[in-house]
C-alpha cells in the first residue's frame, strides 16, 4: 500500500495537468461581452484588473492591473499578488464583422525576473479546450521558472472561457446531473435516460450562453493570439501550447506562419482525427495508462488495495463500479455514481503522482467510502468545495462541436461506442460525439486542417505514456504542421514538461531560451 499524497501535492500535479482534453468517456456565461447579455445564472466574481473594468479595454491596448479575481483550485481568492498583472484585450465577437460588437480577453502575466535578459514574452495555453489561463497561470507559473527568469509569462481566457464569455450551461444543479450521469447501458431504458440528461444538458448550454456559442472556435481564439501578441508588442509570437493549446498553436501558426518565432508544443493533438478516431484513440490510452497503474501498484502480495493480481484487481473495479450504478455511495448530502467514479478513476490517471491515491481511492471505495473518487472526480470536473463550477466542463463541448462540421448518427454513435468497449470496458464510449450529435450551433472544419509551411522549426513532444494526448498523435501533428521537430519523451503522465522529466526539461528550455532546436527524433528516456 502507497501512502496518500499530502492535499497541497496532489492540488498542484491535478491543477495543470487536468486543463487536458476530456477522457474518451467523458464530455470529456459569464464574461465581457460588449453589447451582448449574459443571463448566466451563477457567474463568478466580476472581473477587477486593478482600478480597471471590462469596458476600460481599448483596441490593441492592455491596461495592466493587480489580479483581483484570482480562483484556486479549492475555489478560494487570494489576496492580489504584485507578481501578477491582469488586464484586458478587447476583439471582435465575430471577425467577419471587425467593427461590431467586442469581446473583451481577460489576460495575465508575470514579469521577467531578469529584465536585463529579456527575451520578450512567452504567450502559453495550458489545454481544455476551456482551461483558464489566467487561473492556471497563478497556480503553475512556479513550473516554468527557469523560462520565467527571461520572459514575461503571459496567458488568458480563450474566447468562451470563464472572464472572457464563458459558456455555462444553465445552473450548478445542472451541471451535477450531466456529470454524474453513468456511462455504462445495458439497456433501451438506460439509453433513453442518458440520452434524455445529454439533450437536457446541450439545451441548458444553449439558454444561458446561446448568444456566444457560434463565436468559441479554435481559428477565431488564434486570431485573438495574434491580436495579443501585437498588444503585447511583439514582431513574433513565442508560444508555450499544452494539450488542446497545441492545436491553437498549430491553427495560429497555419493562419500566421511569418509570425512564428518559438514555438513549443506539449501533448499534442490529431487535429485531423475525426471524432471517432479520437474517441478510440483515448481509450486505447487510458487504458494503457490503467493497466501501467495496475503493473506499479502490484508488485507482491498484499501490496495493493486493488488486488494481488491483474485479474483480481479487474474483477474488484468491475464489481465495485456495477454495484454503484445501483447503489451509488452517499458522500455527505452527495453520493458517488458510477459516471462519477470514472471520472475519479481517468483524473487520478493524468499523472503517476496520483497513482498512490488511486489506489487509496479503490480501496477505501471497496469498503464504503467514495471520498477519495468524489474527490478525484470534482477535481477533473473543476467542481468547488461550494457547489460551483467553473466552466471547463461548459467550453470543452463548446469549443469542440464547434471545430468541427460533424454531426453522428445515432447508428455511428453506437458503433464508435461497440468499438471503444471493445479496447476497453472501463472507459469505452462514444465520446464527444454524443454531444456534437445535438449540438445547436453548426461547427467548421477549418481548425483541423494544419499547413505551417513558411514557419520558424515548431518543437513537439509527445510522451509515450501520456493517456489524455496518445502519443501517436505526436508524429501526426509534425506531419501535418511541414516545419515540425519530433521529440519523444518515453514516460507517464499528460504533458511532458510537467513530469519534470531532467531531459525534456533541458531540450525545451534550450530551445525556447537559447533557440537550439532539437534534432528531429529526440528521444528523452524514462527517469
Amino acid at each position: 500500500m502507497r501512502r496518500i499524497l499530502p492535499a497541497a501535492t496532489v492540488a498542484t500535479a491535478l491543477s495543470v495537468a487536468l486543463t487536458a482534453c476530456g477522457s474518451a468517456n467523458g464530455p470529456g456565461g459569464y464574461g465581457a461581452v460588449a453589447n451582448i447579455s449574459d443571463p448566466s445564472p451563477s457567474p463568478p466574481a466580476p472581473w477587477s484588473p486593478g482600478s480597471g473594468s471590462p469596458s476600460a479595454a481599448k483596441p490593441d491596448q492592455i491596461s495592466w492591473g493587480l489580479c483581483t479575481d484570482i480562483r484556486r483550485p479549492d475555489g478560494a481568492t487570494p489576496r492580489p499578488d504584485p507578481r501578477f498583472q491582469c488586464g484586458r484585450l478587447q476583439v471582435p465577437l465575430d471577425y467577419r464583422k471587425p467593427d461590431g460588437d467586442k469581446l473583451d480577453m481577460a489576460v495575465i502575466r508575470v514579469q521577467a525576473t531578469e529584465p536585463g535578459k529579456r527575451l520578450g514574452s512567452l504567450v502559453f495555453n495550458f489545454g481544455g479546450p476551456g482551461a483558464s489561463g489566467v487561473d492556471t497561470m497563478a497556480q503553475s507559473y512556479k513550473i516554468f521558472s527557469s523560462l520565467n527568469g527571461r520572459y514575461d509569462l503571459v496567458s488568458f481566457d480563450p474566447r468562451g472561457v470563464e472572464r472572457t464569455a464563458g459558456v455555462r450551461c444553465g445552473t450548478d444543479r445542472d451541471m451535477d446531473r450531466f456529470l454524474s450521469m453513468d456511462t455504462m447501458v445495458t439497456n433501451e431504458a438506460e439509453r433513453a435516460k442518458q440520452n434524455e440528461t445529454i439533450k437536457s444538458f446541450v439545451g441548458a448550454c444553449e439558454r444561458t450562453s446561446g448568444k456566444i456559442l457560434p463565436y468559441v472556435g479554435t481559428v477565431d481564439a488564434a486570431r485573438d493570439m495574434d491580436r495579443l501578441r501585437a498588444a503585447l508588442g511583439e514582431k513574433r509570437l513565442n508560444y508555450f501550447g499544452i494539450s488542446y493549446g497545441t492545436q491553437l498553436g498549430a491553427v495560429y501558426a497555419t493562419l500566421f506562419p511569418k509570425r512564428v518565432h518559438r514555438f513549443m508544443l506539449d501533448g499534442p493533438l490529431d487535429p485531423s482525427a475525426t471524432l471517432e478516431q479520437r474517441s478510440l484513440a483515448q481509450t486505447t490510452a487510458f487504458q494503457h495508462s490503467y493497466d501501467s497503474f495496475l503493473k506499479s501498484c502490484i508488485r507482491g502480495p498484499g501490496e495493493c488495495e486493488v488486488g494481488p493480481d491483474v485479474a483480481n484487481a479487474n474483477k474488484n473495479v468491475k464489481a465495485f463500479l456495477d454495484d454503484l450504478r445501483i447503489n451509488p455511495l452517499p458522500v455527505g448530502d452527495r453520493k458517488l455514481t458510477q459516471g462519477l467514479a470514472v471520472t475519479g478513476i481517468a483524473a487520478a490517471l493524468y499523472s503517476d503522482l496520483t497513482w498512490p491515491l488511486l489506489e487509496q481511492g479503490f480501496g477505501r471505495g471497496f469498503k464504503g467510502d467514495g471520498r477519495i473518487l468524489l474527490y478525484l472526480a470534482d477535481a477533473y470536473n473543476a467542481r468547488m468545495p461550494d457547489g460551483s463550477y467553473s466552466t471547463i466542463m461548459s467550453s470543452f463541448p463548446a469549443i469542440t462541436c464547434v471545430d468541427t462540421s460533424e454531426r453522428p448518427t445515432r447508428e455511428q454513435l453506437d458503433e464508435t461506442e461497440k468499438a471503444a468497449l471493445e479496447i476497453s470496458p472501463l472507459f469505452g464510449g462514444s465520446g464527444m460525439g454524443s454531444l456534437c450529435a445535438v449540438w445547436p450551433v453548426p461547427g467548421s472544419d477549418e481548425a483541423r486542417r494544419i499547413d505551417a509551411s513558411g514557419s520558424a522549426p515548431i518543437v513537439v513532444v509527445g510522451g509515450t505514456g501520456d493517456p489524455a494526448t496518445p502519443y501517436e498523435w505526436a508524429p501526426k501533428l509534425v506531419s501535418q504542421l511541414k516545419t515540425g521537430v519530433l521529440v519523444t519523451y518515453k514516460g507517464e503522465g499528460h504533458g511532458a514538461y510537467l513530469s519534470g522529466d531532467s531531459c525534456v526539461k533541458r531540450v525545451v528550455d534550450g530551445y525556447l531560451l537559447d533557440g537550439k532546436v532539437p534534432e528531429n527524433g529526440t528521444v528523452c528516456p524514462s527517469p
